[in-house]
């Protein structure tokens, strides 16, 4: 039977304690570094340390090939001696190991970025403050420019599919529709009651004082079939539907679906903005038309009550001030609105990056541009009906 022959394995190196010395060569000082720099010896070398003369290291030529382990106990010592500056240059010497040469350089380095001092604070307010706006004027620009560039591919996909109408997708539309409309229906109704009660309210305690509570029927009316009935719903939908387009469609990003979906040969704004963006234009008048109704609901029976105005008598006066142009005039906003929330909720989804940090970002920034937006075109249209004296 035959034996393994076994060789036997290298015995380590004892551990010995570094030390230094100078030695005169060619008639110049060399300080001289041996043994181990480690951290179970930094007191003795510490020590030793402490005990070199500044001036003549200084002047000496430098010689670490001798050292066996260093670590960064050791190697800020050794930069203690002779800077961090000349032991980045000494990490660079053939005779030490690569690893030890690496940790010099990476000491070295990181004490030279420590030394320097931290860089001036500037104390221009002014420019500081130019500096910001000049950004956030920058940042708008830009967001406007995707939005329009956005938009007309929301127009140029609607004008390729319309014609074929079997690449309409009718059963994604109506999931849609229930979703941000029907199931809106009561939040929408509520707020709006509410909203509508609290108006009343308001005219009531107001207008007693001049002698006209009863035109608290007119104040309710015009309020919510001009601007509250439209507005109330469009600043709800923005923030619960346009940050449910971004959350699924940058979860969606975030997956890496959408690019499943262009691989498939399918086109990722047909198959998700355009359903989105027709059911919202579809559910926003409609949910408009119920928060008139539940507002103007919501005056009647404060007036009931608070005032004594029966039902009867709020119809009546609500059929002899009200012309039907003031609901035309607030219903029409409904549309351009639906299409603004819809289409800035499925942007801010496309620009998710891949991180649940992202979707995060730009569900928030969804909400924000959509509300913004929404009361910027409900100012300007408000401004075009009074010069036009609708």
């Amino acid at each position: 039977m035959n034996a393994t022959a076994q060789l036997p394995l290298p015995m380590p190196k004892p551990s010995s304690a570094g030390c230094m010395r100078f030695e005169m060569r060619e008639g110049k000082s060399v300080f001289i570094a041996t043994g181990d720099w480690t951290l179970p010896h930094y007191a003795v070398l510490r020590a030793q340390v402490l005990a070199v003369n500044t001036t003549a290291m200084s002047e000496a030529r430098i010689d670490i090939s001798g050292i066996d382990h260093v670590d960064t106990a050791g190697a800020s010592l050794l930069a203690d001696l002779f800077g961090p500056a000349r032991l980045v240059s000494l990490g660079t010497q053939s005779a030490l190991p690569v690893s030890q040469r690496a940790l010099l350089d990476a000491v070295g380095k990181a004490l030279i970025d420590c030394s320097r001092p931290p860089p001036p604070r500037d104390h221009a307010v002014v420019r500081i403050v130019l500096a910001r706006i000049g950004s956030a004027v920058e940042n708008f620009g830009k967001q406007t420019t995707t939005l329009l560039g956005f938009i007309g591919l929301i127009f140029a996909t609607l004008a390729r599919t319309a014609p074929h109408p079997r690449r309409w997708r009718v059963t994604s539309l109506v999931a849609q529709v229930e979703q941000t409309g029907l199931d809106a229906v009561p939040i929408v109704a509520l707020l709006s009651f509410m909203v509508g009660a609290v108006v009343a309210f308001l005219g009531a305690s107001v207008l007693a004082d001049f002698g006209a509570s009863i035109f608290t029927v007119d104040l309710v009316s015009y309020a919510f079939l001009r601007e509250f009935g439209v507005i109330l719903t469009a600043i709800l939908l923005a923030g619960r539907t346009a940050s449910a387009f971004t959350a699924q469609i940058g979860s969606m990003k975030a997956r890496e679906e959408i690019d499943a979906l262009r691989t498939l040969g399918l086109d990722p704004v047909e198959l998700l903005v355009m359903p989105r963006v027709l059911a919202l234009i579809i559910s926003l008048p409609l949910l408009t038309f119920i928060a008139m109704m539940a507002g103007i609901i919501g005056g009647a029976v404060v007036c009931q009550f608070a005032l004594g105005t029966s039902p009867i008598q709020f119809l009546s006066i609500f059929k002899a001030d009200i012309k039907v142009s003031q609901f035309l005039v607030g219903i029409v906003k409904a549309p351009v609105f639906a299409f603004l929330i819809a289409t800035i909720g499925c942007m801010e989804g496309f620009k998710v990056s891949g991180s649940a940090q992202s979707v995060g970002e730009h569900t928030t920034s969804s909400v924000v541009q959509s509300i913004f937006v929404v009361i910027l075109v409900d100012a300007i249209a408000a401004i075009f009906y009074m010069e036009m004296g609708w």
